[in-house]
């Protein structure tokens, strides 16, 4: 299957097939969400639409990067979610790249958000599902983050089938800067264990998939057949 990697300044036109990688940390964030029960995720384009969007919908929560902030019920931060229980709602979810990269590419006829704790199933979907060359935006550092980047490669590399050794990839997204940024707790709204959290492979045995509902761009996640749980 053919596939190419593009950041979200070199998007034209509309892919066929998208899947948009950001690793650190909205779509690592939004896998351990659905796996503490979050029903479906809205993707907000502002964080003030992400606040109207909770007022107007009550239940709903909200979550943004950075610090905690009056009405944002969460912060993007896989450690700080984890021990969250979110059974049936729906969260609304603006981040600084992760959000923006697939309501890029919101109206591409498939759309999938991954990151590597859900790298094998999202190869194994693209594989049955798929329908034509994959373009993997990679979101962050205008296309130029090599933790997306290594997610990216590895999912397109692990498209073919067979075993591809997760290891070299990982050891980049260890070694980039967005690592380097979490690790001295230069980012807000960070928990020590998120670099580690975003770096599991196939923690998760899901699938994230992206569509349109009642002019909303909303995430679930669909069950890939054959996909063991827990990290490899």
């Amino acid at each position: 299957m053919d596939h190419h990697f593009v950041g979200i300044p070199e998007l034209t036109g509309v892919p066929r097939v998208a899947v948009v990688i950001d690793v650190m940390r909205a779509f690592t964030v939004a896998a351990w969400a659905f796996s503490r029960g979050v029903e479906r995720i809205v993707l907000a384009p502002t964080e003030s639409e992400a606040l109207a969007l909770k007022e107007g919908h009550p239940g709903w929560l909200a979550l943004k990067d950075g610090a905690p902030a009056a009405g944002f019920d969460a912060v993007n931060s896989p450690g700080l979610l984890r021990s969250r229980d979110f059974t049936g709602r729906t969260l609304v979810q603006k981040t600084t790249a992760g959000t923006v990269g697939a309501l890029a590419v919101a109206d591409a006829p498939l759309v999938l958000c991954a990151s590597f704790v859900v790298a094998g199933p999202t190869a194994r979907f693209l594989r049955t599902e798929g329908s034509g060359p994959v373009t993997f935006v990679v979101t962050g550092e205008e296309g130029r983050a090599d933790e997306d980047l290594a997610c990216a490669e590895y999912i397109g590399r692990s498209l073919a089938g067979g075993d591809v050794e997760a290891a070299p990839y990982l050891h980049r997204a260890r070694t980039s800067r967005a690592a380097a940024d979490l690790a001295a707790g230069l980012r807000s709204g960070y928990h020590p264990d998120d670099v580690e959290l975003c770096l599991e492979v196939d923690r998760f045995p899901f699938a994230m998939v992206a569509r349109q509902e009642e002019s909303l761009t909303v995430l679930r996640p669909v069950a890939v057949p054959g996909v063991p749980s827990g990290p490899r």
